[in-house]
C-alpha cells in the first residue's frame, strides 16, 4: 500500500507507469460524469474491473426513482467502460430494481 502511494505521488496521479488510468481514477471519472448523462446521481460503485487491458469497466448504482419510503425506490444498476485516458466509450443499464428486492446472486 505505501508503495502504491509513493508511485502515486511519484507521478502525480495515481497512473501507472505505462501512463494508464488507475482504478480510483476511474471510479472519479464515472462518479462525475454519469450523473450528467443519466441526470440521477451515482448513489454507489459496486465494482471495478480492468477491460481487455485497455481501460476500464466500472459497475455502479444509481436511484432512478426516489420515492418514501426509500426502501421503495427504483435503482439502476449500470455498466460503465472507459478508455485508458478515462474518457467514456459506453454505458449500459444491467438491471433496474426496487432497493428492497433481494438479490437473486
Amino acid at each position: 500500500m505505501a508503495e502504491q502511494r509513493s508511485k502515486r505521488s511519484q507521478n502525480g496521479s495515481g497512473r501507472n507507469s505505462r501512463g494508464r488510468l488507475s482504478g480510483r481514477e476511474a471510479i472519479e471519472h464515472v462518479r462525475s460524469e454519469l450523473p450528467g448523462l443519466l441526470g440521477h446521481p451515482v448513489d454507489a460503485v459496486l465494482g471495478v474491473e480492468p477491460d481487455d487491458g485497455e481501460g476500464w469497466k466500472v459497475t455502479v448504482q444509481v436511484v432512478e426513482l426516489s420515492r418514501i419510503p426509500s426502501s421503495t425506490d427504483v435503482l439502476g444498476t449500470y455498466e460503465v467502460t472507459l478508455d485508458d485516458q478515462g474518457e467514456l466509450k459506453a454505458y449500459k443499464r444491467r438491471r433496474r430494481y426496487y432497493r428492497n428486492q433481494a438479490d437473486e446472486d
